[in-house]
């Protein structure tokens, strides 16, 4: 019995160690499985495509940032779409909506903590606005 129990924790401790490489693996798995369907770059910006026109992803997008208690800066459009600026908490907010064809909408979010991006905020706002959706 004493001999099993060393080797299940022997087992157990070969498993970790050999595992410490996969750690980005998990990471995204992980990821992934929280926030599906949007991708995110190594600095912090997060994307996700929508089946949806424009103006009803602006829309729902508005109604995420309201949602979330976020206000609105400005809006200008721009060759492909519309950039939204937003602020809360000491935080600038960019959201770039580009019409991929007049039922598809791209959505990019970057939010800015000083130097430092904010990832999960990013990838809230898209979640909020797919809910709005």
């Amino acid at each position: 019995m004493k001999k099993t129990t060393s080797l299940v924790r022997a087992g157990a401790v070969a498993a970790f160690v050999l595992s410490a490489g996969c750690a980005p693996v998990a990471l995204t798995a992980f990821g992934v499985g929280t926030a599906t369907g949007v991708q995110h770059t190594l600095n912090g910006i997060a994307y996700r495509t929508f089946t949806a026109p424009l103006p009803q992803v602006r829309s729902a997008a508005t109604t995420g940032l309201n949602r979330m208690g976020i206000k609105v800066v400005s809006r200008e459009k721009t060759k492909g779409g519309e950039l939204i600026k937003a602020s809360a908490s000491e935080r600038e907010i960019e959201i770039e909506l580009d019409a991929i064809t007049s039922n598809t909408t791209r959505m990019r979010t970057a939010v800015r903590n000083g130097m430092f991006m904010d990832s999960a905020t990013s990838t809230e706002i898209i979640l909020q606005t797919e809910r709005a959706l």
